[in-house]
């Protein structure tokens, strides 16, 4: 992380406030904890606040509001920032494990000596951080995988990836929202949309938030999709993270 956070113009409506060059929790925290303050300024001139691994992107109108004024405005919030645990949401989320929903599960359980059981074990035994959106909307970048099963990206990517398709990279583990190509192991799927533009906010995760998966069997995956095909979204828990 950066003794100090800094200023980047990215073209004349983005401003890039950059904490570090580390993908680590103590930078995250700056991020949401400097997302959290700046809305409360309430400045009409911001239009968006987009967090991601290193900083928060501030999207503002400058015909309302100059560069540099906004520069005072974000330094001004950082002097008196408060950087304290996180206070996003904890999810649950049921993910099913079985090898016919999971393509790449059996090559994940060969490169890493583990059996099914204990891949599945490892990716269920944390709670993940939700460190940004991108990629695809929805898309969680989740955080931090274990070693047992942290894997590089596939050298040649899968042309199609399951919608819903619960995978993992380097440290990190995701959830495909739609069904599309991509590079991650994709070692279970979730009968949980990530994604509903008719719905407010249309993503189900934000960055801040918890996710524990929860492992399910096929039985219980066809019921819950079974739910979601009527058009009744699965029950996840879900609650304030401590």
């Amino acid at each position: 992380m950066y003794a100090a956070p800094r200023f980047l113009a990215n073209g004349d409506t983005v401003m890039v406030v950059e904490f570090g060059e580390d993908i680590d929790l103590q930078t995250s925290a700056q991020i949401m904890a400097l997302h959290t303050r700046v809305k409360t300024l309430a400045l009409e001139a911001i239009i968006d606040l987009v967090p991601t691994f290193r900083s928060l992107a501030i999207h503002y109108d400058p015909r309302a509001l100059a560069y540099h004024e906004l520069e005072l405005a974000i330094r001004t919030a950082l002097k008196d920032l408060t950087v304290g645990h996180f206070t996003g949401r904890q999810w649950t989320i049921p993910t099913c494990y079985d090898p016919e929903l999971a393509p790449d599960l059996e090559l994940v359980a060969g490169r890493c000596s583990l059996s099914i059981e204990k891949i599945t074990a490892h990716h269920t035994a944390a709670d993940y951080h939700v460190y940004m959106l991108g990629f695809l909307p929805g898309y969680p970048y989740l955080g931090d995988l274990a070693s047992e099963i942290a894997l590089p990206r596939k050298e040649t990517p899968s042309i199609r990836i399951p919608a819903r398709s619960v995978a993992i990279a380097e440290h990190m583990t995701a959830i495909y929202p739609i069904e599309c190509p991509g590079g991650w192991y994709a070692i279970g799927r979730t009968p949980m949309p990530l994604f509903d533009p008719l719905k407010t906010p249309a993503a189900l995760l934000t960055p801040g938030d918890r996710v524990r998966f929860i492992p399910i069997d096929r039985n219980e995956f066809d019921r819950l999709e079974g739910q979601h095909a009527a058009g009744r979204r699965p029950h996840v828990q879900h609650g304030t993270a401590s």
